[in-house]
């Protein structure tokens, strides 16, 4: 089963490698991590995407609570939730017949082209996993060059992280 994972943590260094570290230690398979700074610059986002049972989720969440920089964790997935990925890729593409259908596919997929190049085009795709994939699997025969991810992040709908507006309490 996989879940979705938000850790909201203390914006100092080195907690990425002490929390990634730790769950490696303890054989935990992390399959997606983002992070980026919060509205509040003393405080990041984590988001987790981790794969296993309900015991596996349990423990992954115990052992993050534990840490001293981690202010609160939340099972985004047992919520409903909004997720998305971002994604880069560099395709080879001359001009003709050829860059007219990967327009249009990026058009279908409702992406953007943000760079072009003699012999290649740099495509940007945001949205759920599958959408990504299956963009992915439309672009090989092309020739990807390059590609590159963000991992997933998530919100819950509504309120705040936990279902309820940051400011109460």
């Amino acid at each position: 089963m996989r879940h979705v994972l938000s850790a909201i943590v203390q914006n100092v260094p080195g907690v990425l490698a002490h929390i990634s570290g730790m769950l490696a230690s303890r054989g935990y398979n992390i399959d997606s991590l983002a992070v980026g700074e919060t509205d509040d610059p003393q405080l990041s986002r984590m988001t987790f995407v981790v794969v296993g049972d309900n015991r596996v989720l349990e423990q992954v969440r115990k052992q993050l609570e534990k840490i001293v920089t981690v202010v609160r964790v939340v099972d985004v997935s047992s919520q409903d939730y909004v997720e998305r990925d971002l994604m880069l890729m560099k395709v080879k593409s001359q001009t003709g017949p050829e860059r007219a259908e990967i327009r249009e596919l990026v058009d279908i997929f409702r992406g953007s082209i943000v760079d072009v190049s003699a012999d290649d085009l740099m495509i940007e795709i945001s949205g759920r996993e599958n959408k990504i994939e299956a963009f992915i699997e439309r672009m090989r025969p092309y020739g990807i060059i390059e590609l590159v991810r963000t991992g997933r992040i998530a919100m819950v709908r509504g309120g705040g992280l936990d279902g309820h507006r940051e400011t109460e309490s």
